[in-house]
C-alpha cells in the first residue's frame, strides 16, 4: 500500500454557465437555502454558495443528520447560531425537519421584510432558492419539501421568463433550478471528505486509497463502531494500533486485512483483496452502517 496524496482540482466547464444562470436568478430571490452534508459541514459547503450568496437571507440545512454524530449535530448547530447563522437537521428521505426548515424560511423572511416594504413585496410569497453541491441531497430535500402541499405556479410573465416555480403551502414559492454549483477544491482533506461521501465518485479516485484513508480516519476517531461493525478483537486491535514499531499505515493495511478476512474478501492463494474491502468500508460508511459518524467535528 503506497501513501499516494490526493491533489485535485476539478470543475467542471459548463459550471460556468451555470453558475452565470444562479448570478441571474438571485436577483429574485429573497431566501437562498444550502444543503450541507452534516458529516462533513465544512467541506460540503463551497465557497463559491457562500461568496455568491453573502448578501441574501440565507439558511442552511445539515442533511443526513441521521448518519451524523448526534452530539457533533448539537455542537455544529450551535456553532452556526453563534455566527448568527440560522441552521437546522433534515433528513430527507423520511422527512424528518422538513416542516422546520419551512418554519425557519418564514421566520428568517419575517426579520429581513422590513426592505421590502417599499418595493411593493409585503404579502407577497417568499421567493426561494435551494443551493448545494453534488449528493448532499439537494434533489431529495426539493422533492420532499415540495411533495408538502404544493403546486407549479408556472412562470411568471416579464419577471421570471421560463422559469418554473413551485409553490410550498401559503406563502413560499420555490425556484425550481436544475443547475448546481459544484466543488472547486484544492486541499486534500476536503478532497477525501467529498470522497468518503460519494461526492467525488470513485472512478475518479482510487478506491483502495480512498477507503484505506478513511479506515484510517475511523480507526482514530470512532474505533468502537469498527470494532462492533467487524466484530473484531478489541484487545488485539488496540495492541495493533498502539505498536510504534510499526508506521501507522502499516497498522492501519493489517487492520483492513482483518476486515477483508472476516468479510471473505479474498483473491487466489488465500491474499486479501484490497479494493474489494476497501469498497465494504466505503458503503458501510455511507450507508450508515458502521453508525452515525462526523468526519468534520467543532473542535477542529
Amino acid at each position: 500500500m503506497s501513501e499516494n496524496k490526493t491533489n485535485i482540482n476539478w470543475y467542471p466547464g459548463h459550471m460556468a454557465k451555470t453558475k452565470r444562470q444562479i448570478i441571474e436568478d438571485l436577483k429574485l430571490i429573497d431566501v437562498v437555502v444550502e444543503i450541507l452534508d452534516a458529516r462533513i459541514p465544512v467541506s460540503s459547503r463551497n465557497p463559491d454558495i457562500e461568496e455568491l450568496t453573502k448578501n441574501k437571507a440565507k439558511l442552511l440545512i445539515l442533511n443526513k443528520y441521521d448518519l451524523a454524530d448526534e452530539n457533533e449535530n448539537k455542537k455544529w448547530i450551535s456553532k452556526f447560531k453563534k455566527e448568527g447563522i440560522e441552521a437546522v437537521l433534515v433528513n430527507s428521505n423520511n422527512g424528518e425537519g422538513i416542516n422546520n426548515a419551512i418554519k425557519k424560511v418564514e421566520e428568517i423572511y419575517q426579520k429581513s421584510q422590513e426592505k421590502y416594504a417599499n418595493k411593493g413585496r409585503i404579502g407577497k410569497a417568499i421567493r426561494v432558492m435551494v443551493l448545494g453541491i453534488p449528493n448532499v441531497g439537494k434533489s431529495s430535500f426539493i422533492n420532499r419539501i415540495t411533495k408538502k402541499n404544493s403546486a407549479v405556479v408556472g412562470n411568471k410573465p416579464g419577471v421570471t421568463r421560463q422559469k418554473q416555480w413551485v409553490r410550498i403551502g401559503q406563502n413560499i414559492e420555490l425556484l425550481d433550478t436544475p443547475g448546481v454549483l459544484w466543488p472547486k477544491f484544492e486541499n486534500e482533506e476536503i478532497a477525501l471528505n467529498l470522497a468518503y461521501t460519494g461526492t467525488i465518485k470513485d472512478d475518479i479516485l482510487q478506491t483502495i486509497e480512498v477507503g484505506f484513508s478513511l479506515l484510517t480516519v475511523l480507526a482514530n476517531n470512532y474505533l468502537d463502531n469498527l470494532i462492533e461493525r467487524y466484530k473484531l478483537n478489541k484487545e488485539e486491535t488496540l495492541e495493533l494500533l498502539q505498536n510504534e514499531n510499526l508506521p501507522e499505515n502499516e497498522r492501519i493495511l493489517e487492520i483492513l486485512h482483518v476486515i477483508g478476512k472476516k468479510r471473505g474478501a479474498l483473491i487466489s492463494g488465500g491474499n486479501i483483496d484490497e479494493e474489494k474491502t476497501a469498497k465494504i468500508i466505503l458503503d458501510d460508511f455511507r450507508s450508515g452502517k458502521i453508525g452515525r459518524i462526523t468526519l468534520e467535528r467543532v473542535e477542529k
